[in-house]
């Protein structure tokens, strides 16, 4: 059974609101754009050529796009098609309840029951009929479904005392402490401009923004481990990673840990923007994302 968790109601309301900015919502605020460079559009008719020797490909979202799920669909659809060995790796899903997304793939809960017991409204609270078409697919197909992120109770408490507050009990869901890796300076700063210009009229203090940064890496490196432990135990399975762009632009967060954990020069990861491809700018010269998914013939 999973871990019981303290209601939502009962946490403090420190840093709630600037977590659902970044660490929910997957949308990015304030970054300039750049033109010049311009991430390459992979068309629907290329995609099983394109990704056919993907490992994991990231499926970078605005959580609030309708479309962007629509275009998810038709991505795992068609990859579903050349090779039904696949797995779907959530953002929406914390790892406590991974055993509800395998109940429910085997049809031993129903949809209304998957919602329940996942605290999908409180947990996540996009819309869930945005995202059920492809869980339907999913468990009409015996597609794996897999809870990647940390539980918000983790989360939180990071955000408003760091990763020392941690008792045994929150670390049961999370990769060892040493594994949480904030080294990334690229990153940091990506993280640091949208925490200053949201946080407290853009003065935000550094030791709150310490917490905030660690708590975003907390989600990146927490996903990254649930998608290599899942990878070797079926190294043969293609994982769709369903997740918002933050967390797989540049390769910063998910990607490079997952890469840092299996060291190996065969993974094949592709990263795939979905709507709002203008809306990044080039990084030293490396492009956002691998691809813009124009949703073309």
């Amino acid at each position: 059974m999973p871990l019981k968790f303290r209601g939502l109601k009962q946490l403090p309301s420190i840093f709630l609101w600037f977590l659902g900015i970044l660490l929910v919502s997957g949308i990015i605020f304030g970054l300039p754009l750049v033109k010049s460079l311009e991430v390459p559009t992979l068309k629907k008719a290329e995609i099983t050529a394109v990704l056919s020797d993907a490992n994991v490909i990231y499926l970078g979202e605005q959580h609030n796009r309708h479309s962007d799920r629509e275009k998810q669909l038709e991505i795992i659809q068609s990859l579903y098609q050349r090779n039904p060995q696949l797995a779907i790796g959530l953002e929406m899903f914390q790892r406590p309840f991974q055993s509800y997304l395998d109940a429910y793939i085997a049809g031993e809960i129903t949809e209304a029951e998957l919602r329940k017991k996942t605290e999908f409204d409180q947990r996540w609270g996009f819309n869930w009929d945005s995202y059920a078409t492809i869980f339907r697919f999913a468990q009409a197909h015996q597609i794996p479904l897999l809870a990647l992120n940390t539980p918000s109770e983790v989360t939180r408490k990071v955000a408003r005392q760091g990763l020392e507050s941690l008792n045994a009990e929150d670390k049961r869901f999370i990769p060892p402490i040493t594994e949480i890796r904030v080294d990334n300076l690229p990153y940091r700063e990506l993280v640091e401009a949208v925490y200053q210009q949201h946080a407290h009229g853009g003065h935000g203090n550094s030791d709150g923004f310490e917490r905030f940064f660690t708590a975003q890496v907390l989600w990146d490196e927490t996903m990254a481990e649930t998608i290599v432990d899942y990878h070797r135990a079926n190294p043969k399975d293609q994982i769709v990673v369903i997740t918002g762009a933050f967390h797989m632009i540049y390769d910063h967060g998910i990607p490079s840990r997952v890469e840092r954990r299996l060291s190996s020069k065969n993974l094949q990861q592709y990263s795939i923007l979905l709507s709002g491809h203008d809306d990044y700018a080039a990084e030293d010269s490396q492009l956002p994302a691998d691809y813009f998914y124009g949703n073309q013939p």
